[in-house]
């Protein structure tokens, strides 16, 4: 599932996992089932000491990319009036239902090809915020941030605010540098990290992985922008026809740039919108102001289902159809947030003891080893099965 891919992309070349932290102190048992895990992955085990070295050197942790959780992750940093939808489509008319879309974020496999083509303006854009990406397993929250940072019509919260007039003028390199040094902004991004009982170090990239990047496109002065952390600089896609919004360009763009991609279909799309609890609630409350002036309601505050229908003339029935279709959208909102909260709740628990107790229980019913060396087992073939299928991708090329 695209939900639960992680941000995992560094500078060039991209990063992925490849070795194994015990995080924890663990008895003998456990140190046999890690020392099998470590050595089917090719992986050495790290001590302690060094997961809180690394720690305390202000790394950023892996989190999930969903909208729930950087709709949260930006409420948490300060910002008002925006959360993020996951987009079905690349059609322009139904990201417009989402409208005010302030930005899109694109999820892609990495292609060093791809990078290669791609022609990043020389010269500086006044007022147009980019910052290169020099952070490991952050590309998303900063392709947000890159967003958020080019957006009119938001409160950004003392945080960002701060932060545009401190980086106001500085080099792209520098901002980056800039957000990877923001201890408020790193601190809410780590506190969506799951708990690991290991914690994955990174290697260089080779061409058999998959790795995969975020990127972001904004309008910008009449032109549609892409801001990838990974260029020298934004990357202009031209200017946003008459008569037409943003979105009808990169709709294009985005299209265009999937179908380079030939047969992949791994691609996730996320848009930065106008919070649509807070403008659903400001619909409901001038519904029901029109229902007051025609009498059919008391108090602003007043429940809908009180009014009784039958008692209403043709134009406030109408009124009150709409109202409770509004409603409707309200308390749908409400049931949203509701669940990102337990998701993101549930994605911060600590499970680790529950993991802990179940493997000391199998161990005392003797089926802990054989179904270690089972899993092992399915994991060689795995292995097997996916170097065999990039052999035959190769020979297929070669002819």
């Amino acid at each position: 599932s695209k939900r639960l891919w992680l941000h995992h992309t560094n500078t060039p070349p991209a990063t992925v996992t490849v070795t194994v932290t015990v995080a924890v102190v663990v008895p003998k048992v456990w140190n046999i089932i890690i020392s099998h895990f470590c050595s089917g992955l090719g992986c050495e085990i790290e001590t302690t000491g060094n997961v809180q070295q690394r720690n305390m050197a202000g790394q950023w942790c892996l989190i999930e990319s969903d909208p729930g959780v950087f709709s949260e992750l930006v409420s948490q940093i300060g910002v008002e009036g925006v959360q993020l939808v996951e987009l079905l489509s690349l059609d322009a008319e139904e990201m417009r239902r989402d409208s005010p879309v302030y930005g899109v974020v694109f999820l892609f496999k990495y292609s060093r090809e791809a990078m290669q083509d791609a022609q990043p303006i020389q010269h500086e854009v006044p007022g147009l915020f980019f910052a290169q990406q020099v952070i490991t397993n952050a590309c998303a929250t900063q392709a947000i941030l890159n967003i958020l940072m080019n957006t009119t019509g938001i409160e950004l919260g003392s945080t960002l605010k701060e932060f545009k007039e401190f980086t106001q003028g500085m080099p792209a390199d520098v901002c980056g540098q800039a957000i990877s040094n923001s201890e408020s902004i790193r601190r809410v991004h780590n506190s969506f990290a799951r708990q690991e009982v290991f914690s994955m170090e990174s290697r260089r990239a080779t061409d058999d992985d998959d790795v995969f990047h975020f990127v972001a496109y904004v309008p910008y002065q009449g032109r549609v922008y892409e801001l990838d952390g990974l260029q020298s600089g934004p990357i202009d896609h031209g200017a946003i026809e008459e008569g037409k919004d943003w979105l009808d360009r990169v709709t294009v763009v985005l299209q265009e740039r999937i179908a380079k991609y030939g047969g992949e279909i791994r691609f996730n799309l996320l848009s930065v919108v106008g919070d649509k609890l807070s403008a659903a609630e400001a619909e409901l409350e001038e519904a029901k102001a029109i229902l007051m002036s025609q009498g059919a309601l008391d108090d602003i505050d007043g429940d809908l289902d009180s009014v009784d229908p039958s008692a209403l003339d043709e134009a406030a029935t109408a009124s009150l159809r709409e109202a409770r279709d509004v409603e409707m959208r309200v308390n749908r909102e409400k049931e949203i947030r509701q669940q990102w909260r337990l998701e993101n709740e549930r994605r911060k628990h600590n499970y680790i003891p529950l993991f802990m107790g179940l493997l000391r229980e199998l161990a005392k019913q003797k089926k802990l080893k054989p179904l270690l060396e089972s899993a092992t087992d399915k994991a060689k073939q795995k292995v097997r099965e996916h170097q065999e299928k990039k052999a035959k991708e190769a020979a297929g090329v070669a002819q």
